[in-house]
C-alpha cells in the first residue's frame, strides 16, 4: 500500500488506532477464559475507540474524567 496512506491514517486517527489496539489486546487475554470474556473484548475495543476518538478531537483528559466519574471524585 501507499506509504502516504499510513502516514495520514496515523496523523488523523492515531488515538483511535492505539486505543482500539490496547482494548483489543487487553480483551485477548480475557478471551481465553470463555464467552462472557468475548463480550468483554467487544466492550474493551469500544471503550478504547471512544477514548482514542476523544484524544484525536483534542479533548482534555480532565474533561473526559469529569464526564465519566461521579462528582466529588477529586
Amino acid at each position: 500500500m501507499d506509504q502516504r496512506l499510513f502516514q495520514e491514517l496515523w496523523k488523523y486517527h492515531s488515538g483511535k488506532l492505539v486505543g482500539g489496539l490496547l482494548g483489543f489486546l487487553l480483551g485477548m487475554f480475557i478471551l481465553w477464559l470463555g464467552f462472557f470474556q468475548t463480550l468483554f473484548l467487544l466492550f474493551c475495543v469500544i471503550v478504547g475507540y471512544v477514548i482514542g476518538k476523544r484524544i484525536d478531537e483534542k479533548e482534555d483528559i480532565a474533561d473526559i474524567l469529569d464526564k465519566l466519574l461521579p462528582p466529588g471524585y477529586r
